[in-house]
C-alpha cells in the first residue's frame, strides 16, 4: 500500500486541522487528526493543543505500539482510538475526531439514526449512522469501542463524547465528517421541528445501499 510521505502527511494535518476549527466542530483544545505513513507508524496532532493553529512542527510520530517517535509535543490523549482503528484495518490511511453539534449531540442521545432521508447520507453511511458506547476518554475502552465498526463503516458517532471518520485520505475523512454533521442537522430538524419525514423511496434507497456497499468494498 502507498502512503503519503511524512512532509505531505503533516501538512494535510495542519489544513485539515484548521478547516475543522474554522467550521467549529471543536473548541478549545477537542478533537484530534492523524495520518498513516508507513506500516508501522502515524502522524497525530499533539495533546492541549488548538486545532486552528497547528504547524507541522507540533505534530508527533507514533509507531503502531503507542511509542512516541518524535519530541519535544506529546500526543493526542485519544491517540489510542487512532492507533486501534489503524491496527483493525490496515487501509484506513486517515482519522479525523471532532465534537461537531449536532451529530455530538445526537451522539449523546445514545441512539443510531437512519440515514435514508437523503442519497448522499446513504452512499457515505448506508442505511444508519451507528452510536458507539460511551467510552472513558484517553483508555482502552475508547479503541475496544471502535474497532468492531473499522472495516464496515466510514463514520461512527461515539456516546456521549463526538464523532469520527476515517478514510484512505485526509480530504475524504474530512469531508465524511462535514457530511456527518449536515445530515445530523437536516435530521434533527426534520424530526424534531417538521416531524414525519419521509425517507428515500424503498427501491432507490436499496440501489444506494447496494452502491454504498461497493464503495466501501473498494475503499475499505
Amino acid at each position: 500500500m502507498e502512503y503519503p510521505n511524512e512532509l505531505d502527511a503533516k501538512t494535510l494535518i495542519c489544513e485539515y486541522a484548521r478547516r475543522v476549527y474554522a467550521r467549529q466542530f471543536v473548541a478549545g483544545n477537542e478533537g484530534n487528526l492523524s495520518c498513516r505513513t508507513g506500516e508501522n507508524e502515524i502522524w497525530i496532532t499533539p495533546t492541549m493543543e488548538s486545532k486552528g493553529y497547528l504547524t507541522p512542527d507540533m505534530l508527533v510520530k507514533l509507531d503502531l505500539a503507542g511509542n512516541v517517535l518524535s519530541t519535544p509535543y506529546l500526543p493526542s490523549s485519544e491517540s489510542k482510538m487512532h492507533i486501534g482503528l489503524y491496527n483493525e484495518n490496515p487501509n484506513i490511511t486517515a482519522v479525523v475526531h471532532a465534537h461537531p453539534p449536532f451529530a455530538t449531540a445526537i451522539a449523546c442521545c445514545g441512539k443510531s439514526i437512519s440515514s435514508l432521508l437523503m442519497p448522499e447520507p446513504i452512499l457515505q453511511f448506508g442505511r444508519e449512522i451507528a452510536v458507539a458506547p460511551f467510552a472513558m476518554p484517553g483508555t482502552d475502552e475508547v479503541p475496544d469501542s471502535v474497532k468492531p465498526y473499522a472495516k464496515s463503516h466510514r463514520a461512527l458517532l461515539l456516546g456521549n463524547h463526538g464523532a469520527l471518520t476515517w478514510a484512505a485520505t485526509l480530504k475524504e475523512a474530512f469531508f465524511c465528517m462535514e457530511i456527518l454533521e449536515q445530515y445530523c442537522k437536516i435530521y434533527m430538524i426534520a424530526n424534531k421541528f417538521i416531524g414525519d419525514p419521509n425517507p428515500v423511496p424503498e427501491g432507490s434507497a436499496e440501489s444506494l445501499i447496494m452502491y454504498h456497499e461497493k464503495i466501501m468494498e473498494d475503499l475499505l
